[in-house]
């Protein structure tokens, strides 16, 4: 018979086999899980997550992103997401989480997000038009206003809350005037967007209302039925509004392609030709955070920042 002694021997190289065996799957399964890992790592670094507040109704912002998003895949070599939302809000909670990369702010989100995110929130570019941005006082065609004092006691219509041309810089320049939107306006109406807000006074939901120049443009150009039924009553003087901003922690080599991809942007360029028509840029020029202070001044002064 074998002994006891004679056995152990090969019972060792079999447990030794046995584990190396073991060890041999278990190293595959985590090669295997951290290629699995860097690939989807991989996966969700080329992708460029892009906002913007909406201003204007959803299926019109698709449509002037469609072909800057197709732009910056080209230019940036990543897969560009549109990220829609609901609000103004929720833009700036979107960057502030991380949730989006870049977005499409107007100067008063801008102030907000940069707060929400204590300074990192950085503006890449704005348009030319953005340098010298105005907002449009509107009455219907009827109306008898011939100055914004005549507004005093009629209901009135501004767009979104967190809007600044929408609402923030309107209201500054109504104080400026000597009105008071909560004591002199018989009420007030909030409508979400400014094509809304062009709605609101041609149906007769509100006398009077206020929206971003740019658009009211666009809708009388269209031919929008409802701007048909408006007419300006007054327009603001100049301010800074619109811009591009990536979260603070955007790969700054990434912000650079950004910015020089939507600084090589030329009207004149038949292949970029649509896409700054639809996005109402005769071009991008670049911008700071401090273009905006005068915006975070008139929201103090407002009220409007916590």
């Amino acid at each position: 018979m074998t002994s006891q002694s004679e056995q152990k021997p090969g019972a060792v190289a079999s447990v030794r086999h046995a584990a190396a065996r073991w060890l041999s799957r278990a190293t595959a399964a985590m090669l295997m899980l951290a290629t699995v890992s860097t690939a989807s790592l991989a996966t969700a670094e080329n992708v460029l997550r892009v906002s913007a507040i909406p201003d204007e109704s959803p299926t019109e912002l698709q449509r002037k992103f469609a072909p800057l998003g197709d732009y910056l895949a080209k230019e940036t070599g990543m897969e560009v997401r549109f990220v829609p939302v609901s609000d103004y809000a929720a833009v700036v909670e979107a960057l502030a989480a991380k949730k989006v990369d870049l977005a499409w702010l107007g100067g008063f989100t801008f102030v907000q997000a940069k707060r929400r995110s204590n300074g990192a929130a950085t503006p890449l570019v704005q348009r030319a038009e953005d340098e010298k941005f105005t907002s449009r006082f509107i009455v219907p065609l009827n109306s008898p206003a011939k100055s914004l004092a005549d507004l005093k006691g009629k209901s009135f219509a501004f767009g979104s809350p967190s809007s600044t041309s929408g609402h923030l810089m309107p209201r500054h320049f109504l104080q400026q005037a000597g009105i008071d939107p909560e004591r002199d306006f018989r009420n007030i109406a909030f409508s979400g967007a400014h094509d809304a807000t062009v709605a609101f006074v041609a149906s007769g939901r509100a006398e009077a209302g206020v929206l971003n120049a740019s658009v009211l443009d666009k809708l009388i150009e269209s031919g929008n039925p409802n701007a048909a039924k408006v007419r300006v009553l007054s327009t603001t003087p100049p301010y800074f509004d619109y811009n591009w901003t990536a979260r603070g922690d955007l790969d700054p080599a990434l912000q650079k392609k950004i910015t020089a991809a939507f600084l090589k942007l030329d009207a004149g360029n038949p292949e970029h030709k649509e896409l700054m028509q639809l996005q109402r840029a005769s071009r991008y020029l670049p911008t700071r955070a401090s273009n905006y202070d005068g915006i975070e001044a008139a929201a103090q002064a407002a009220g409007l920042l916590k």
